[in-house]
């Protein structure tokens, strides 16, 4: 089995360097210049576009661009995955721009660079099963069950709503306790020190990644009503209790 990877950025290449430990050979092309993962080698766009399993590890916001600009060139027997952390959208220009006889799935990968850094087994991975389930999406999740992930199958819309209410309100915290520049400090309670873990692994991913989960869940705006909400309660209730001293 050929597994193609299109994209070596910071999720790409940490991606198909975790690929290759599975056994299968791992490909890659990058349209920029990048370090390449031990265990993978460097190909051309074309002969990418060719392989067995193919991950697109791009950026959510650039992704309908690329289908668009190679869609039309992916081998009719590839199997064509995405990796985005959304995944309504992706799946809708999965089908727009990849043509229909083309096998794709859709999944999300819920580790990274810094999640993942001791080893993904246990980890979960997401799978949405776009063109329905045959002995191809058997094979491909049964390799990442070899890898030691625990495979997870939704449609992608239960998916959305339940990450912009994980992983999207966890990034949007993040960014908020970054934003008002905690530090760490030698009285740091386990608490602090487990909100400085979530600063740590959002805010070493993209600030786009950040933006991307915002814009493109159906569901965060939602999250982000519901966290202000929830917010105004608490300093009402504080307010409330300043009232009466």
């Amino acid at each position: 089995m050929v597994i193609g990877v299109y994209g070596l950025g910071r999720f790409g290449s940490f991606f198909a360097s975790s690929l290759a430990k599975g056994g299968a050979r791992v490909i890659a092309y990058s349209r920029s210049l990048h370090e390449v993962p031990e265990g993978v080698d460097l190909v051309s766009e074309d002969e990418v576009l060719s392989s067995d399993y193919l991950f697109f590890c791009v950026s959510i916001s650039s992704f309908e661009e690329v289908l668009k600009r190679v869609g039309g060139r992916i081998d009719k027997d590839t199997v064509v995955l995405d990796t985005c952390s959304v995944k309504t959208y992706p799946a809708k220009w999965m089908k727009a721009d990849i043509p229909e006889n083309i096998y794709k799935i859709a999944t999300h990968p819920m580790f990274g660079p810094d999640s993942g850094r001791n080893g993904i087994a246990g980890l979960p991975l997401v799978m949405c099963p776009i063109s329905g389930k045959d002995e191809r999406y058997e094979r491909i999740k049964d390799y990442f069950l070899s890898l030691g992930l625990k495979v997870l199958e939704m449609s992608e819309r239960k998916h959305d709503m339940e990450a912009a209410y994980s992983q999207g309100v966890t990034h949007f915290v993040g960014r908020v306790l970054n934003e008002m520049g905690m530090k760490p400090t030698e009285i740091a309670t386990s608490g602090y020190k487990s909100l400085m873990t979530i600063v740590d692994q959002t805010c070493n991913d993209p600030l786009q990644l950040f933006y991307d989960l915002q814009r493109f869940n159906p569901y965060a705006k939602e999250m982000r009503l519901s966290l202000q909400v929830a917010v105004e309660k608490i300093l009402n209730r504080l307010a409330e209790e300043e009232d009466k001293e």
